[in-house]
């Protein structure tokens, strides 16, 4: 029987009962604005307040260090532009990854366009930034590293201290995406040595449309958003409170239970994976098999193309994704697999899964027994498979 599972929390996530909770006061009763200097005003710049200081809590920074932003595709472009404008007397020379997010990637293509420098470092075929190579490309012109803290398409968690550390020891600044490991991976951002950090509420079973940017105290950083004097005068427009509200209250959830989350979404992870090698042929796990997320599973499925084979999951009531949500729309594979030095054929059948806390056995048993006759139908039919109906005189695809 036809059942809805949700298999795609790396996209988005809902929002919780207790983060709903907190919102709705600040809709109705609450719902004056911030800025104003009447005693309505002030009610709900308390709320603004109090969301600023679990967001800095949660990341051991100072609560003026954190300022709100729309999401994490704000926070990237504002990190990577801001940053860079404030510091062109320095250098021109950015580091990045070739597997980081489209608002870092088009965002350093833009300052490009600007005469800016930028090297995209390749991975490993785990999905690891080669160290030696970051060592290697930093010059006195660099002024910027951007790393991000766990791959949005595969789970790769990166080594964020030691990358970091290269590049505090050159006087150069670090930035991290960290949209996918809020919640999902302890940071401290003092402890690490991170200058500026993005981050997200919609991951972390908050609202859509609030996320933040850590900016260190004393780093310089050019305004991207002008009009206004909100966010101690960086960052201009009315602040959105409810959902400023509801990203304190994620985050602050989402560090408390990240140990028990964790547990028991990396536990259906692994009886995901294991049911799938065992009961499916010609699958490749991409990614890290342990340095990763706990959620998070990137299979191809080879002979098979990815999108023929989501949108028959779909049909079964079952959502996944066949990479970044950010890229929905777009025909081209995905670069982070090409990046992990994945065939063609191998990169067309990956197929992004996403476990959440609300996940249970139950609906991973379903998935893969629909996994299982829906990826035999493709490939009986597949020309890449010369077990196919159709024939066929191509070389099967060795997994790893």
């Amino acid at each position: 029987m036809k059942r809805n599972v949700y298999l795609d929390y790396t996209a988005t996530t809902f929002v919780s009962d207790e983060v709903l909770t907190e919102m709705l006061p600040v809709f109705s009763t609450n719902f004056a604005n911030p800025s104003s200097t009447h005693h309505f005003g002030r009610e709900a710049l308390a709320y603004v307040d109090k969301a600023r200081d679990r967001v800095a809590n949660a990341v051991n920074a100072e609560s003026t260090e954190i300022y709100f932003t729309s999401g994490g595709t704000e926070s990237n472009n504002w990190a990577l532009m801001g940053l860079a404008l404030a510091n062109k007397s320095k250098g021109n020379h950015i580091v990045t990854s070739q597997v980081e997010h489209h608002s870092i990637l088009d965002t350093c293509k833009k300052l490009e366009t600007m005469g800016y420098k930028v090297t995209y470092l390749p991975v490993d075929e785990k999905g690891l930034v080669n160290i030696a190579e970051l060592i290697h490309v930093i010059n006195e012109k660099t002024i910027l590293v951007s790393i991000m803290t766990a791959n949005n398409e595969i789970g790769t968690i990166q080594n964020i201290s030691a990358i970091s550390k290269i590049a505090h020891e050159r006087n150069v600044l670090f930035h991290t995406d960290a949209v996918q490991a809020i919640g999902a991976v302890p940071l401290d951002v003092k402890n690490i040595g991170i200058d500026a950090m993005s981050m997200s509420s919609h991951k972390i079973y908050g609202p859509k449309g609030c996320g933040a940017l850590y900016v260190k105290k004393g780093v310089k950083i050019e305004n991207l958003i002008s009009g206004g004097n909100q966010e101690n005068g960086k960052r201009g427009g009315t602040l959105n409170v409810p959902a400023i509200v509801g990203f304190g209250k994620a985050i602050e959830i989402a560090c408390r239970d990240c140990t028990i989350n964790n547990k028991k979404i990396k536990t259906l992870k692994e009886y995901f994976i294991n049911r799938v090698k065992n009961e499916i042929e010609d699958v490749t796990i991409n990614g890290h098999a342990f340095q990763t997320l706990p959620g998070l599973v990137n299979i191809s499925f080879n002979f098979v193309e990815g999108e023929a084979l989501m949108l028959l999951l779909d049909l079964e009531g079952i959502a996944v994704s066949t990479g970044s949500a950010c890229s929905a729309g777009n025909k081209d594979s995905s670069h982070v697999l090409h990046a992990i030095g994945l065939p063609k054929a191998i990169v067309q059948g990956g197929i992004r899964f996403s476990i959440g806390k609300a996940t249970t056995k139950d609906e991973i048993d379903y998935v893969v027994d629909v996994l299982k006759t829906k990826v035999k139908k493709l490939r009986e039919i597949s020309p890449l498979n010369k077990k196919s109906k159709l024939g066929g005189s191509c070389t099967c695809i060795q997994t790893k």
